[in-house]
């Protein structure tokens, strides 16, 4: 036919076949696609720490943008403290708990081999209490009259617990220590920042022409306002709630208010540990210190519903909503680092489809 060009037609231009330069194009694909893949590899076991030292220098910008200010220009002096700032605030309390973790646990082996570890009779009203207060009362006095015996019965049952248990330490151990060596590699990224954000820029327009820089610019923002609403919030919350509790008397209330800390990060919020705390101090406390530390302790427990959607949505055009969708969904799918990219990724999306609607709208396709 006359529209269909001979396969073997050379073209004129440079007098190469189709077929040879197609062949060309596709074994320079092979090629990047095969050096790409072997990066890929090789960079692979660091990449949580990559993305968390990104996200700890975005994050943490503005603060030493402040503090150069402060200083008079001394950007490496500026990087050095926030590094040792946050090494100290991530390995300090966790060395802390650490140490004492272990010596506890030391100290009830020993006293346990030596028949000396005793547990305490059950309180008051423990029977009473609905569904679990039978069972909890009668365990609890076995273990108090005979805690060999509490053992060897609910020993085998509380193995695999206790081995789920471990390793979810171990697992957080683990990420701890990413985060330890995520911190000192965003310490060498705050002074070279502005060069790499122009290249992230200049990346992300080779990829989406006209709108890259805003969508480098939109990401930024989110990871900024999710480590203030966040971040923030989970540190106010876990602070008046350890103050608290360490006034109103309460056993271990340093520990109580870490576990509140992470609970709120991870976004399961501190009524997991406030509610026992409550329920404890109801049974345990006279009723008018019962009812202060409910008074005091619930808006505490309630004080993320309304900082978190003001600190997360400020400055942005996306809806929170769809900022705390991407904060629980990334979570629950990716962890801790999902916390960030989550609502990263969503937000992206979120400004793509507004942009294609508003093209859409403003060059409606001809009709057919």
């Amino acid at each position: 036919m006359a529209g269909l060009a001979p396969p073997d037609e050379m073209d004129h231009g440079n007098g190469v076949s189709v077929e040879s330069r197609a062949t060309d194009f596709i074994i320079r694909i092979a090629l990047l696609g095969l050096f790409l893949f072997w990066a890929l590899d090789l960079i692979g076991p660091f990449v949580p720490v990559l993305i968390w030292s990104v996200l700890l220098t975005v994050a943490l910008y503005p603060v030493y943008a402040w503090l150069v200010a402060r200083l008079g220009g001394w950007r490496r002096t500026a990087a050095a403290i926030i590094t040792i700032v946050l090494l100290a605030i991530v390995v300090g309390p966790v060395a802390v708990l650490g140490t004492s973790l272990a010596d506890a646990v030391t100290s009830l082996a020993d006293a346990f081999s030596r028949g000396t570890l005793r547990v305490p009779p059950p309180p008051a009203g423990l029977a009473d209490w609905p569904l679990i207060g039978e069972k909890a009362q009668a365990v609890w006095s076995l273990a108090a009259t005979n805690l060999e015996g509490a053992v060897e019965k609910f020993g085998p049952s509380l193995l695999p617990v206790g081995t789920v248990i471990l390793g979810k330490l171990a697992s957080l151990g683990l990420d701890l220590l990413v985060l330890a060596v995520s911190v000192v590699v965003a310490g060498f990224l705050y002074v070279p920042g502005p060069r790499l954000t122009a290249g992230a820029r200049a990346f992300a327009e080779r990829i989406i022409a006209r709108r890259g820089a805003a969508f480098v610019d939109l990401a930024g923002a989110t990871i900024r306002n999710v480590s203030r609403g966040v971040i923030g919030v989970a540190a106010i919350q876990a602070l008046l709630a350890g103050i608290v509790l360490t006034v109103a008397g309460i056993p271990a209330a340093g520990l109580l208010a870490f576990i509140i800390l992470v609970l709120c990060i991870v976004q399961v919020g501190p009524a997991l540990v406030v509610l026992p705390v409550l329920v404890w101090a109801w049974f345990t406390m006279p009723t008018v210190s019962a009812l202060v530390l409910t008074v005091v302790l619930v808006p505490i427990t309630l004080l993320d519903n309304v900082l978190k959607p003001m600190l997360m949505s400020r400055g942005l055009t996306t809806p929170t909503l769809i900022i705390l969708i991407g904060v629980i969904g990334g979570t629950i799918t990716h962890g801790l680092i999902g916390l960030f990219l989550g609502p990263v990724v969503l937000a992206v999306l979120y400004d793509l489809l507004v942009v294609w609607v508003s093209l859409r709208r403003t060059n409606p396709a001809e009709p057919s």
